[in-house]
């Protein structure tokens, strides 16, 4: 069959495609922007890729059209496929009907560490020897794939809160129906589809609905917003994480680089790896419940997390020049940014900590987490902020709330400037951004040199 998907570089449009073609699929795709690290992913899987929405790319007509939720009404390719009655589906049904319909599903779903915990846990029932398949957000390095179909009944996804398609409102994870799901956090985000914080509260009552009573829900305790989900209803066994719940961890190290696992008040084994912060530790947690839930014990649990590798673009160190560190972070919320500076921070101890922050998420250039942004700095000790020329805020303003000092620059050649000046040997640069920011990470490697 010959599938064609419209919007096929992001994230899990890539992944999906990954798996189509592993079930045998002639798959084809297109994309406003084609860059890596998914256009490097799909071309080296031999997917045939087409830059723009020029409806020649569907002369001959592909068997399926599937649209990615990028896609609107009005875009040229969208139009021709409705006008011709070209078959069409969204990736979340897609992904149900063919790929996770009868499978023993794990879904990782939350506001942040979705894409890390789900590499955890893959990695976690690898090492286990039950060749889980998965389709994440991002590339794990364990992997060096974003999506495989595995060879054993157990599947993991990333389960994302946002919209399947413009003709399906629903979030995508409610087609993927899991067994064990993990609810990482829950705060407001997504601001050009959700009008407020219960609004995707109510998506994550939907998704907890369709989870079985033989299956297994986890959630930390300390998330407000999660207990409102489990208290709109919940017919299934539930395990928590963190402060007074089921599994807890005594810190060995500050930075969350090595740290004991408790579970039911029982020591079950220490996890030290190249991770720091307490955002990985709980997603440690939760990764370890899961897996827990289909067999594997704690303590072959925590020996695979001591051999994890983390995600791509997520404080990936992509260059170290002149004794200069450069980190690629995917951060675009204020709870991230501040979470990953601080594990930084804690690592590095009083070493010059040099953060670049583009907003860029949808989010971010509603202005939907402006008031959060000052704060969430406060671990480095100069940030840079970009200003793209869509902003429709004040970005300016914003950062001079800002604790540390803080710059704004509407070009790479002015950032790229500002760090020659500042950096010296031993200061650590980390860019911030969920696009490709330009190349800005390769571009000030090299001006560095």
């Amino acid at each position: 069959m010959h599938i064609h998907i419209l919007g096929i570089c992001g994230t899990f449009m890539g992944s999906m495609a990954v798996l189509a073609k592993e079930l045998g699929h002639h798959v084809t795709g297109s994309d406003a922007n084609v860059y890596p690290p998914m256009s490097t992913q799909l071309e080296a899987q031999g997917i045939e890729l087409t830059q723009g929405y020029d409806p020649a790319q569907l002369d001959p007509a592909p068997d399926l059209v599937v649209i990615g939720n990028a896609m609107s009404r009005g875009n040229p390719a969208v139009e021709y496929v409705l006008n011709k009655g070209l078959p069409y589906v969204s990736g979340p049904q897609w992904l149900a009907d063919h790929v996770l319909q009868g499978r023993w599903v794990l879904a990782v779903a939350g506001t942040h560490g979705k894409t890390t915990t789900s590499s955890m846990l893959a990695w976690v029932l690898e090492h286990a020897g039950m060749s889980p398949g998965f389709l994440i957000g991002g590339v794990p390095q364990n992997f060096s794939v974003s999506a495989r179909l595995g060879g054993t009944p157990f599947f993991v996804i990333e389960a994302d809160e946002y919209d399947s398609a413009f003709f399906d409102k629903r979030s995508k994870f409610v087609h993927y129906r899991p067994r064990t799901a993990i609810l990482n956090n829950l705060e407001f985000d997504h601001a050009d589809i959700f009008p407020d914080l219960p609004a995707i509260e109510r998506q994550f009552h939907h998704l907890v609905r369709t989870i079985p009573s033989e299956g297994l829900v986890i959630h930390p305790t300390t998330e407000p917003a999660l207990q409102r989900v489990i208290e709109m209803g919940c017919w299934t066994p539930v395990q928590t994480t963190g402060a007074g719940g089921q599994w807890q961890v005594k810190l060995l190290k500050d930075d969350g680089s090595e740290f004991e696992v408790m579970f039911e008040g029982q020591p079950q084994g220490i996890v030290e790896w190249d991770m720091t912060g307490q955002h990985n530790v709980a997603n440690a947690l939760a990764t370890l419940a899961a897996a827990r839930h289909v067999g594997v014990v704690p303590s072959m649990g925590i020996a695979a997390l001591s051999a994890f590798k983390s995600v791509k673009r997520r404080m990936e160190k992509v260059a170290e020049v002149r004794g200069i560190t450069i980190y690629d972070d995917f951060a675009h919320h204020p709870t991230a940014i501040a979470t990953t500076l601080d594990g930084l921070r804690k690592r590095i101890g009083d070493a010059p900590l040099i953060a670049i922050i583009e907003p860029r998420s949808n989010s971010m250039k509603l202005g939907a987490h402006r008031d959060g942004l000052p704060e969430s700095v406060a671990d480095a000790d100069q940030v840079i902020w970009y200003a793209p020329a869509n902003l429709g805020w004040d970005l300016a303003a914003t950062a001079a709330l800002c604790t540390v000092p803080s710059i704004v620059s509407d070009s790479l050649e002015g950032i790229i400037e500002r760090v020659k000046s500042q950096a010296q040997p031993g200061t650590h640069v980390v860019i911030m951004s969920n696009g490709g920011f330009g190349g800005l990470h390769g571009k000030l490697a090299e001006a560095l040199k």
